[in-house]
């Protein structure tokens, strides 16, 4: 994405018109320019708590995401603003500003649920924004994260007896940052100081107990600890005097509290530091083509009363990608051939060798581009097409050999033929002036260069359709005894003859030629399609590992804290995830 077409602001990307969430077009085609990988940050919180003003200092601008100044949402449904990556050269920083959540004039919990989701499954860290200390009140107003679960599916059909855990989320969620405003307590535990982060630790221990209460307790503090892959926290002290406050979009820092400013300079540069570009499951990373089909995927799943799957998302974003990267493949076989490629050639080795270096690059274009092509559909679709592509070079190349070759004999030949008709050899000893003649023409047509494959072929046609006027002239030649007359005869039906075996013969050896080529180009196929499963597997069984590896710290905590129930649960998922790592790799098929 070009530096000069950077958004000068935010456009609302998702739109909410009276609890119908719409699709703002425009965003969509800022996002199809987008080539660079996008790191994508999402904010959501209750209404009126200062969501905006963050997002604008991460876009590095005083205004823009609109503060509002009144107890009334101002941002309704999910605004974008896409800027140049501070850290990162060729990414580009996607920043999700959410309508405020509980707004008594919508009403509507559901509508907050669903952009509550959207957030998640579209952001690669996610922050939660809210005011005052992590108690059970703030805890309370984020039970959106409770309800995840009905809301969004990772698989469209979960394995035979597999329901679907935390595991399936983990994989794609977003990293987790709580921002904490106008933090006002200190932060120690039993007089010992301790960090914001170790903060929101013990704000999430669970608290003994089975009855109703304690399970609401426990809730979402299980949910937050399953779900998110990585939590920070972040604390921020009032930035100004409260009637202040309304003008904080026009304040400079040296107005604002130095606390306040420091703390969002560090929030800032955590973000920048460390937010990592959105990728989805089997580390695809995504860019703004990518993020638009997956903002298209979700909402036209909300708006049809289904759930958003990360699945079906990808699927439909492979389904794109995998027929444009077959296009992509094809039109580079094309190109190099048309540069490579003179016809006729030589032999046919020399045209199929260059369609194998072709074809090799096609196939490495198409896996580069391509992801998640089950059953290899689209490349046995490539296949098909190179295949047809190599039939018709093959075809040009035999007419391009005809031709040329029936303009040689044309060129050659004439003065024979106007020779012919003037009885030039309608004479005592013109045949064997005439066949010598012919021998002549023939050495001169073999020495010229290019004929291609159809040398042969095309002059033992010519020389057939001459016999009439070889056997006139031999039959009208009285210095030919009759038994001279017939041993010539047999001479040219037996050369004739040898001829006619050597081209067949020669038929068959290209026939061999064209299905070892065949079978070459269902090699080179598998060849690269292991390499990229066995990439694919590494990929996957890292993800897998480290989805593990995040459990295993999980586990002895909840142990730790009592909850054995939990903790079996949570050792059955890590048990299950080992045992799907350890099942047999695919193997590569491509008929």
């Amino acid at each position: 994405m070009a530096s000069e077409t950077y958004m000068p602001g935010p456009i609302c990307l998702i739109e909410n018109v009276k609890g119908q969430l719409m699709i703002n077009q425009e965003a969509l085609k800022i996002l199809s320019a987008i080539t660079d990988p996008v790191v994508v940050v999402a904010i959501v919180g209750l209404y009126r708590t200062g969501k905006s003003y963050l997002m604008n200092k991460l876009a590095g601008k005083q205004k823009g995401f609109s503060l509002g100044a009144t107890v009334q949402s101002h941002t309704k449904g999910i605004w974008m603003w896409c800027v140049p990556h501070p850290k990162m050269a060729d990414h580009t920083l996607v920043l999700l500003d959410t309508e405020g959540l509980g707004d008594v004039e919508k009403g509507d919990n559901q509508n907050d649920s669903w952009i509550f989701a959207l957030a998640i499954l579209l952001s690669s860290t996610f922050v939660y924004n809210s005011m005052g200390t992590i108690n059970q009140q703030a805890m309370d107003q984020l039970h959106y994260v409770t309800e995840l679960t009905n809301r969004i599916r990772a698989k469209s059909s979960p394995e035979e007896n597999e329901i679907e855990d935390s595991a399936e989320f983990v994989s794609f969620f977003p990293d987790f940052v709580w921002t904490l405003r106008d933090f006002s307590l200190d932060l120690e535990i039993d007089g010992q100081p301790i960090s914001a982060d170790e903060y929101l630790d013990a704000a999430l221990k669970l608290k003994q107990g089975t009855s109703k209460k304690d399970k609401n307790f426990n809730l979402p503090r299980l949910c937050i600890r399953k779900f998110f892959p990585k939590k920070k926290c972040f604390i921020f002290d009032r930035p100004t005097h409260r009637k202040k406050l309304a003008q904080l979009e026009t304040l400079h820092d040296d107005q604002l509290d130095s606390e306040f400013v420091q703390q969002v300079a560090e929030f800032c540069s955590y973000i920048f530091s460390y937010s990592k570009v959105k990728t989805l499951s089997g580390g695809i990373k995504v860019n703004g083509p990518r993020l638009e089909s997956l903002v298209l995927t979700y909402v036209n799943a909300i708006s049809s009363g289904d759930l958003p799957c990360m699945e079906n998302a990808v699927l439909a974003l492979a389904q794109i990608e995998n027929s444009a990267a077959v296009q992509k493949a094809l039109a580079h076989y094309d190109q190099q051939m048309k540069q490579k490629v003179q016809l006729p050639t030589e032999t046919l080795m020399e045209l199929l060798d260059l369609h194998r270096d072709c074809e090799r690059e096609a196939i490495e274009v198409f896996i580069k581009h391509s992801f998640k092509d089950v059953d290899q559909l689209f490349q046995k679709e490539l296949g098909a097409q190179l295949e047809t592509r190599r039939d018709k070079f093959h075809e040009q190349n035999l007419k391009a050999s005809s031709d040329r070759c029936s303009a040689l004999l044309q060129d050659i030949f004439s003065p024979l033929e106007e020779n012919v008709k003037q009885g030039i050899y309608s004479k005592p000893g013109g045949y064997r002036l005439f066949i010598q003649k012919i021998e002549e023409l023939k050495k001169k047509y073999y020495l010229e260069p290019r004929k291609g494959i159809q040398a042969e072929e095309i002059l033992q046609k010519y020389l057939k359709s001459k016999e009439d006027v070889t056997d006139t002239i031999l039959r009208t030649d009285q210095t030919l005894t009759e038994k001279e007359k017939e041993i010539e005869v047999e001479r040219v039906k037996a050369e004739s003859a040898e001829a006619t075996a050597k081209m067949l013969e020669e038929m068959q050896r290209k026939n061999e030629q064209l299905m070892e080529q065949k079978e070459k180009s269902y090699q080179e196929h598998v060849k690269q399609l292991t390499e990229k499963m066995e990439k694919d597997r590494a990929q996957m069984q890292q993800e897998q590992e480290r989805i593990i590896a995040l459990k295993l710290q999980e586990q002895p905590r909840l142990l730790k804290e009592g909850f054995q129930e939990e903790s079996k649960r949570l050792h059955n998922e890590i048990q299950n995830l080992q045992r799907k790592m350890e099942r047999p790799k695919r193997r590569c098929v491509i008929s």
